[in-house]
Formats: structure tokens, C-alpha cells, sequence
């Protein structure tokens, strides 16, 4: 790596919605030093494409919370890609092929199906309007089945089986990030599309967060996606993460055959703390070069971006 080249970043994970939407208007999307990954950043750092979630906080009354997903989206529309033209909605798999040199793809996502209610007609508006991936839940339990940090740690309920087949249906990504163990599974049973767009290596760092072996190996016979996440308690147990740290889940992945079906998705703006070294999106490019010392260009490139490419659901096994 020298000079200005740069490897080209596809990151699966941020909640620069949720801190426009929260700001009422003061954050600018362009260069607001608030956001983790406002568009210089992404620019600085190389980023190609940027998936940008839908998360509605918990403590929003339920009658209210479709309203807020829709007031995310407007905000996507109008002050991510209204005001950039050089950033581009990618609605289509194939839209990734299409970016120019320069351009920078926007990809919306959800994260967690609270917003709906029981409403499986309301996951359609939001598919209508660019929802790509979806997560069942966020760490707590709704109508569709229990999240990570939901004691009581059932899997999917009928109505979540079948948000995973309207997922199946229309080409949809089923994100199991924030999962129950046992939703996990039920997933897995019916999803041909699974992804973990922000997790790590229980193995690692034992967070319920994180994914053990066997859920790893899951996901990798089945032509998922593992996405590396930049939260420090994900990373190491005591918090205090460098970039050492996130090359380390990286490697152990590996090691359970998942060379091809590794990705990034860094939850910049939704992270309270960060990695030393991985502050903002626009030092993505100290990840590369750490990763460079370990692994082959081939296989960096796949972790930025290419083994993403490969696994879209326009490209993926059936």
C-alpha cells in the first residue's frame, strides 16, 4: 500500500440515521465532526459503499415507532442522497457494479422489526423504499423473536418465520447480529439469505453479542456473511481494543473456513467507544494495512469488499 492507493471498503453497518434524526436538523451529513462516518470520512477512508440502518430506540411508543423509521428514511433520501449526488441509493444487487469511480454506494438496512409491529405489509413499504437487510430484533425481545440480551433466550415466533420468508422471497438479506441463540438457529433453518452484519468471535471476547464457532461454521456453510464489528467490548473483554485486536477475530474466523465469507460492518455511530486506530471511518484504511501484514492483497480485498460482492443474493448459492 503506497501512496494514495486505496482499497475500496464496503461496510455492512452504521447509525448515522439514527444521530441525524436524534440532532433535529444541526448535523450535517457532509462533515458534522459528530458522526463517525459522515461523507468525508467515507471518502477519506475509502469506503465504496455504505450501508446505513434503520434503528428505532425501545423506549419509543409503539404507535410511533413506524413514524420514526419512516422520518430515518426521509432523512436517507433528503440529507444523504439528496444533497450528494455523488452518492448513490444501491436498490439493486447488481447497483454495486454500477458505482463509478468517485461515487459512493448507500444501501438502507433494519435493525430490528419493532417499527412494523405485526404488520408484515409495513416490511413491504419499507422494501418499496430500499430495505435491503433486515434484522428480526435489536438486543431485546419483540413480535418476531428474543434478542441477544433477552433472558429467556426463545428463537423465532410464527410471525418472525415469516418476516424471514417475505425476506426470502424478494432477495432480502436476514440478519442475525443481535439474535438469541436459539432465534439463531431458527434462522438458519429457513433463511437463504443469512448475514451477521456486525459481530465477532465469542471464542474471543465473550459477549452474547458475538457468535460462537459452531454459529460461525453455520453461517459459513451456508455461503454467509461474518462482518467484523469495531465496538470495543466486542472486541476484547476489557474494552480496550486496537486494531491487533480486530485482525485477531479476522484470523480466527479463518481458521474455521471462512476466508471468503468474511466482511466488515464497523457500527460507527452507534458505538460509544472505538478501536485505537478505527476512531472514524476515515482511518479504515489502518485496518487494511494491518490486515496487509497478515493475509494476501487477494484475500484483504475480500474482507473489504469482494467477499461481499460475491455473496449478494443475486450471486448466491440457492
Amino acid at each position: 500500500m503506497r501512496g494514495n492507493y486505496q482499497m475500496k471498503i464496503i461496510d455492512l453497518h452504521c447509525d448515522v440515521l439514527l444521530k441525524l434524526q436524534e440532532s433535529k436538523g444541526i448535523l450535517r451529513f457532509m462533515d458534522a465532526p459528530e458522526l463517525d462516518s459522515n461523507k468525508l470520512r467515507l471518502k477519506k477512508g475509502g469506503v465504496s459503499a455504505q450501508c446505513f440502518a434503520v434503528f428505532i430506540d425501545p423506549d419509543i411508543k409503539q404507535d410511533q415507532k413506524f413514524d420514526a423509521a419512516l422520518g430515518q428514511i426521509d432523512l436517507f433520501y433528503t440529507e444523504v442522497l439528496g444533497k450528494h449526488p455523488d452518492i448513490k441509493q444501491i436498490k439493486e444487487w447488481e447497483d454495486f457494479d454500477r458505482l463509478q469511480e468517485g461515487e459512493i454506494g448507500a444501501m438502507l438496512t433494519l435493525e430490528g422489526v419493532d417499527a412494523i409491529g405485526n404488520d408484515i405489509g409495513k416490511l413491504g413499504i419499507l422494501y418499496q423504499l430500499g430495505v435491503r437487510s433486515v434484522g428480526l430484533t435489536w438486543n431485546h425481545a419483540n413480535l418476531a423473536a428474543d434478542g441477544a440480551g433477552e433472558p429467556r433466550g426463545a428463537g423465532l415466533t410464527l410471525f418472525g418465520k415469516d418476516i424471514v420468508k417475505f425476506n426470502n422471497d424478494y432477495q432480502i438479506l436476514t440478519d442475525v447480529s443481535h439474535l438469541s441463540e436459539n432465534a439463531f438457529w431458527d434462522v438458519m433453518e429457513i433463511a437463504r439469505y443469512p448475514i451477521a452484519s456486525h459481530s465477532n468471535s465469542r471464542h474471543l471476547c465473550n459477549h452474547p453479542r458475538n457468535l460462537t464457532g459452531n454459529q460461525a461454521r453455520a453461517l459459513f456453510q451456508k455461503d454467509g456473511m461474518i462482518h467484523i464489528v469495531f465496538c470495543p467490548p466486542f472486541v476484547k473483554e476489557d474494552g480496550s481494543a486496537n486494531i491487533s485486536d480486530v485482525v485477531r477475530h479476522i484470523d480466527y474466523f479463518c481458521t474455521l473456513g471462512g476466508v471468503k465469507n468474511i466482511g466488515l460492518g464497523s457500527d460507527f455511530d452507534g458505538i460509544a467507544t472505538h478501536v485505537e486506530g478505527l476512531e472514524h471511518a476515515g482511518r479504515y484504511q489502518n485496518l487494511i494495512n494491518e490486515l496487509l501484514k497478515h493475509f494476501s492483497a487477494e484475500e484483504v480485498r475480500g474482507f473489504a469488499c469482494q467477499n461481499f460482492l460475491d455473496h449478494r443474493p443475486s450471486s448466491r448459492k440457492q
